[in-house]
């Protein structure tokens, strides 16, 4: 789906951007599988894990990328300290199974000293709405608050914007303006092919905008590239 394709491309072009640490790279809610694929294709000579609570995704993800993944949760990753060069984590800090604050805690202490994390979480807690019910997403978030959680984590922010801007309008009218079906139920789904292949054209365009370092002023999405900050003691 479109979506995912624009989802994938933004968070490896922006750890790319950023000149990517050594080490290995985790992908912290892997679900089936897609972007740990998309990984393991970008940097084969590197060690790739993911990690998600479903054992079913879990199963998918190592069908679908050749590369060992775990069950466990973010809020108490099964890993040892400073283990990976980087960490993806794609609209999961937002679910209702997550600690927040735990969850960063815990993406802190696995990364390196010089680590970095690469977040995409949806945008703005007013367009919270059925998609969010049925993908089980209680968090929607602002470039100022999430810049603001980050820092508080203990990382520093060294890129942060909105994303999926060109989409946003029809987002709204979608989730907000019409009427709601009486049941939960997501608009991330597959999409006649004229329909599909407009939304990757407008992702293209958006991709290479942000590829130039721009920041959108607005979007149904935030991307966030952050640096672990380490503590120094006098």
């Amino acid at each position: 789906m479109w979506w995912f394709a624009a989802l994938h491309t933004h968070l490896l072009a922006a750890f790319e951007r950023a000149g990517p640490p050594r080490g290995g790279l985790l992908d912290a809610g892997c679900g089936t599988g897609g972007l740990l694929a998309k990984i393991a294709a970008r940097f084969p000579g590197r060690f790739a894990i993911g990690l998600d609570a479903d054992r079913g995704a879990c199963a998918r993800a190592h069908a679908k990328s050749a590369r060992p993944v775990c069950a466990g949760s973010v809020n108490t990753l099964p890993f040892a300290d400073r283990s990976f060069g980087a960490i993806f984590s794609a609209d999961v800090l937002c679910h209702g199974g997550v600690d927040e604050r735990a969850a960063l805690a815990q993406f802190r202490r696995v990364l390196a000293a010089d680590g970095v994390l690469v977040l995409s979480l949806p945008a703005y807690p007013w367009m919270l709405s059925r998609h969010d019910i049925a993908v089980d997403n209680v968090r929607r978030y602002t470039r100022s608050g999430l810049d603001g959680i980050l820092r508080g984590a203990g990382f520093r922010i060294v890129y942060l914007t909105y994303w999926n801007a060109l989409l946003f309008p029809l987002m709204i009218v979608t989730r907000k303006l019409l009427p709601a079906p009486t049941e939960a139920a997501s608009d991330v789904k597959l999409y006649p092919p004229p329909l599909d292949a407009v939304c990757r054209a407008l992702g293209r365009v958006e991709d290479k905008l942000l590829r130039r370092g721009l920041r959108l002023p607005f979007g149904g999405s935030l991307l966030a590239v952050a640096a672990k900050e380490e503590t120094t003691h006098a």
